[in-house]
């Protein structure tokens, strides 16, 4: 998994240059927990990694560039992403 999140990490941050490597890997590992968190609560059948890959690729693509401003308007992710900006 962790080769996974080192990929998505490294596209994030070339979407968003803003962004410290320890808080692009947070993001990542936010959104990824998210979407297999989301997708089980569902019900659905779990896909794989490759499956969580792929969509967060896609959601990175979308609106990495824009993620550092979604996070002052959501507390969910305010705390961790806090905590990324200190490492």
């Amino acid at each position: 998994m962790n080769d996974y999140h080192e990929r998505l990490t490294k596209s994030l941050l070339s979407k968003n240059p803003q962004l410290s490597y320890n808080l692009a890997r947070t993001w990542v590992e936010l959104l990824w927990d998210d979407f297999e968190t989301t997708s089980a609560k569902a019900g659905r059948t779990y896909q794989g990694s490759e499956m969580t890959e792929r969509i967060v690729h896609q959601w990175i693509e979308n609106y990495g560039e824009k993620l550092h401003e979604f996070a002052a308007t959501n507390p969910k992710y305010k705390e961790f992403l806090n905590q990324g900006k200190n490492h």
